[in-house]
C-alpha cells in the first residue's frame, strides 16, 4: 500500500503532466502540412523549397516557378536545429530532385548563437541531409540584410563567409549570395522589405526569382 500511494504523488507532481505534453517547436505546423500531403496528390520529385518564414510566405513560389513542379515546405520563425528536427517530415518524404534551402537568419538574434555554433548547426544540417540523399543538387541561399536585424550584421556576414568557404567544398551545391545583391552602398534596403522590415516585398522576391531561376533543374 505505501508503494501505491508514492507512486499516485509522484503522478501528480506540479509539472509531470506539463512535460509529458510538450511539444516541440513547430510541431502543429508539420502535422498539419502531413494531413495536407495526405488529402492532395503531390507531383513526384519536386524541387523543394524548405527553411524558414522567407520561404514560407513566398505564396507567389508556385506560379513564379510553376514550370519546374516546385513545392514549398518553409516554416515560419524557424532555426536551423528545426529544419534538422523536422528532416524526415519536410526533405526526405518528398523524395525531392533538388532542394532549395534558407534557414539560419533566425538563429542570429539568438544570444547564445555565435558565429561558430551558427556555421556548425549548418554543417550538421547538410551533412544529415547527405547522408539520405548524397547527391542531390542543393541550392543554399544565404542570410538577407534584413534591416530590422541590421544590429547583427556583422555577425551575419562572419558567418556568411565561413558558410561560404564550407559549401565551396561541397559537391552538388550552388551557393547564392542574396546577402551582397539585396545590399545598396553596404546597407541595407528598407524598400524591398514589407513593413515589419524582416520580410520581402514583392520587389525583395522578384530578386531571388532572377538569381535562383538559372540554376533550377527542369525536369
Amino acid at each position: 500500500m505505501p508503494m501505491k500511494k508514492i507512486f499516485f504523488v509522484l503522478v501528480m507532481l506540479p509539472g509531470f503532466s506539463l512535460i509529458a505534453q510538450t511539444k516541440p517547436s513547430y510541431w502543429d505546423d508539420v502535422q498539419a502540412i502531413k494531413k495536407y500531403d495526405l488529402i492532395y496528390d503531390l507531383h513526384p520529385n519536386p524541387i523543394l523549397f524548405v527553411g524558414s518564414s522567407s520561404i514560407r510566405k513566398w505564396e507567389r513560389l508556385p506560379m513564379v516557378f510553376g514550370q519546374y513542379n516546385v513545392l514549398n515546405r518553409g516554416i515560419g520563425g524557424a532555426v536551423i536545429n528545426d529544419i534538422i528536427f523536422y528532416l524526415n517530415d519536410l526533405v526526405f518524404a518528398y523524395q525531392p530532385r533538388q532542394i532549395v534551402l534558407f534557414v539560419g537568419e533566425n538563429d542570429l538574434p539568438v544570444q547564445e548563437s555565435t558565429v561558430d555554433s551558427i556555421v556548425n548547426r549548418t554543417k550538421r544540417l547538410h551533412r544529415m541531409i547527405r547522408a539520405k540523399l548524397p547527391t542531390t543538387p542543393i541550392i543554399y541561399i544565404s542570410f538577407k540584410p534584413s534591416p530590422s536585424r541590421d544590429q547583427y550584421m556583422d555577425k551575419a556576414k562572419a558567418a556568411i563567409q565561413k558558410i561560404k568557404e564550407f559549401y565551396s567544398t561541397q559537391p552538388n551545391v550552388t551557393y547564392l549570395d542574396v546577402y551582397s545583391m539585396m545590399l545598396k552602398d553596404g546597407k541595407s534596403r528598407p524598400e524591398l522589405f514589407v513593413s515589419d522590415q524582416l520580410h520581402m516585398n514583392e520587389k525583395g522576391y522578384k530578386m531571388w526569382e532572377k538569381a535562383l531561376r538559372p540554376h533550377l533543374l527542369k525536369h
